[in-house]
């Protein structure tokens, strides 16, 4: 299992198993977010900043916990919660209605919404007629105690339907597929889960929600909830989660990922450059991040890669493990390249989340890969249903250098040799893949 960092430079914070010093300290963390700390740090995670503008306060946050693993061999969430400063969705409000924003405050949203996920990404028209009947599954690990109760806050807020177990949108299930057989809470996959699922709901408000927990967040226990994903009907399977590659990668591929016809996402990883498990897989779509602000374009938007510094930012790299699919043709990496697609994950530039569970109620907003993965799901979703047989990761590398994608050519996460592995360029690249959505003919067998 995962027990070695990836296979170049990350953040040992995120991987290394914790001494008894660390996890001492994680629980006294936790004990604080459950006496309603919300700005309390992580233990093992140092803040990071990022300069919005010269004449607005800096954005800071902290990996949510579960970024940091509880067990040797567990994988990792990849998100990261804003703790303060001025958010590009903030900035953008002051501009346009004079409001001074709060930083860190949690009493309103600070971060973008699905309107703004929408427009970005040529989704308007299709979220509002698209997605009825679609079901996107959340693959986590542990369970969320106020998951249907934060996502009805989160929909409620932007106008978006009900989504709920009583009207058959929203199911929560245990791995087994049991709906009161459920693994043990955790405040930090908590913060997770309702990233995934405010995201899902962001991009495709029609469809429903099957969130998946696992007992643990090992591979075969997430592995093992995703196959439940699959056997339960969703044809969008979204992962915001990863660890590093092992020789043990291609069983995981051929037990856990191998479903034609599947739209499966998984997140990129938050530790800059570096390969990451399971977005190596070769049957899923692996995600990037990007920074994305409003700007004069006619798109209305502009995006880069999204990189905080050597050890934060998104993931990408040439697998060690896992072959090359048939219809990744570039030339520099033998085997599997990370990443396909991307989307938002900047921080700084990041999304809003309802969450009240181990954190005072109220809204957050979050970053890291963890919110582009379930926002291509969403996409997949609106999209329609993949053919039988297909590998939906494909779909992307037939509209390649089409208006189909917003092709991403500036910024890097790190230093490479090769260097399309970690710098963004016109056409493919490491970072952000073949770009980020601009409408759904990317995203359609």
């Amino acid at each position: 299992m995962r027990t070695t960092t990836p296979n170049s430079p990350t953040n040992p914070g995120r991987w290394r198993r914790l001494t008894s010093t660390a996890a001492t300290a994680a629980a006294t963390t936790a004990a604080l977010l459950l006496a309603g700390l919300a700005t309390a740090t992580h233990a093992t995670a140092t803040p990071q900043t990022t300069a919005t503008s010269a004449a607005t306060t800096k954005v800071t946050w902290t990996a949510t916990p579960c970024a940091t693993p509880k067990h040797k061999g567990d994988l990792a969430c990849n998100s990261v919660r804003v703790t303060g400063g001025t958010t590009a969705f903030e900035k953008q409000r002051a501009a346009k209605d004079g409001i001074t924003p709060k930083a860190g405050d949690a009493t309103t949203p600070s971060g973008y919404g699905p309107s703004d996920l929408q427009d970005a990404y040529g989704l308007t028209s299709a979220a509002a007629s698209n997605g009825d009947g679609e079901t996107i599954a959340i693959v986590d690990a542990y369970d969320d105690p106020n998951a249907e109760a934060d996502l009805a806050k989160y929909r409620s807020q932007y106008g978006l339907s009900a989504c709920t177990t009583s009207n058959g949108c929203f199911k929560k299930v245990g791995q087994t597929g049991s709906a009161t057989s459920l693994p043990s809470a955790d405040s930090g996959w908590a913060q997770e889960i309702s990233l995934d699922v405010d995201m899902a709901s962001a991009t495709c408000p029609n469809c429903n929600i099957l969130l998946v927990e696992a007992s643990s967040a090992s591979m075969e226990d997430l592995g093992t909830a995703v196959n439940e994903a699959v056997k339960l009907g969703a044809k969008y399977v979204s992962n915001s989660y990863g660890g590093s590659e092992s020789s043990s990668d291609a069983s995981y591929d051929s037990a856990y990922f191998n479903h034609p016809g599947v739209a499966i996402t998984v997140s990129a990883g938050d530790s800059a450059y570096g390969a990451e498990y399971p977005a190596a897989s070769r049957y899923v779509t692996a995600v990037g991040g990007t920074k994305l602000s409003t700007s004069s374009t006619s798109r209305g938007w502009t995006e880069s890669v999204w990189k905080t510094s050597s050890t934060e930012g998104t993931g990408s790299g040439c697998s060690a493990y896992d072959a090359k699919p048939s219809w990744q043709t570039d030339s520099g990496c033998g085997k599997r390249m990370i990443a396909d697609v991307s989307a938002v994950a900047d921080p700084a530039t990041g999304v809003s989340v309802y969450d009240s569970y181990g954190v005072t109620a109220g809204w957050y907003t979050f970053g890291g890969t963890s919110a582009s993965a379930p926002i291509i799901a969403g996409v997949y979703a609106l999209a329609g249903t993949p053919s039988s047989g297909s590998y939906p990761a494909q779909f992307p590398y037939n509209a390649a250098g089409t208006s189909a994608l917003n092709d991403v050519t500036s910024g890097n996460n790190g230093t490479c040799s090769t260097s399309y592995f970690c710098t963004a360029g016109s056409g493919y690249d490491g970072p952000t893949g073949w770009g980020t959505p601009q409408g759904l003919a990317a995203f359609t067998g």
